[in-house]
């Protein structure tokens, strides 16, 4: 009779635990763990980094990848306690957000750097913006000082 009582207990605490998080709206792309304050959604494993760049997040609906290990399959005097537990319904992976490669500008090469014209910010060969800005040209780097321009983080590429 104590065994039941506690297979009942646990069953109850899996039920609690999962209305615990909030369940992804119907709109949501499949795989998604969370919402970003902008509206668009985050498809990563953990909280860490999620939204950055999108005003933080607004809900999270927690971890779509499965369970890590499945239990120990119950026996046969626990079945019709293990039966009476809910079982959760198997999440799809999470899928990668549809966003289009950055491929860098043709052009460049020794002694280029890349000129964001918008920002009048210049980025050195290697450098994560290098030839990858929205607008912009390639240019010596004394060019790019002569027109005005300032390197990325102060930092010159010689």
């Amino acid at each position: 009779m104590d065994f039941r009582i506690r297979m009942i207990a646990a069953g109850a605490g899996l039920v609690f635990a999962a209305a615990a998080f909030a369940q992804a709206p119907p709109a949501a792309p499949a795989g998604s763990t969370g919402q970003c304050r902008d509206g668009s959604y985050w498809t990563g494993a953990t909280r860490q980094g999620a939204c950055h760049g999108h005003k933080g997040v607004q809900t999270w609906y927690g971890t779509s990848a499965a369970a890590p290990a499945a239990a120990p399959a119950p026996t046969p005097a626990a079945a019709p306690a293990a039966a009476a537990a809910p079982s959760a319904a198997p999440v799809a992976a999470p899928a990668k957000a549809a966003s289009p490669a950055v491929t860098a500008a043709p052009g460049g090469g020794s002694g280029q750097v890349w000129v964001n014209t918008a920002s009048k910010v210049y980025h050195c060969s290697g450098d994560r913006w290098y030839g990858k800005t929205k607008a912009g040209s390639y240019m010596s780097e004394s060019a790019a000082v002569a027109q005005g321009n300032r390197p990325d983080h102060g930092k010159s590429c010689h």
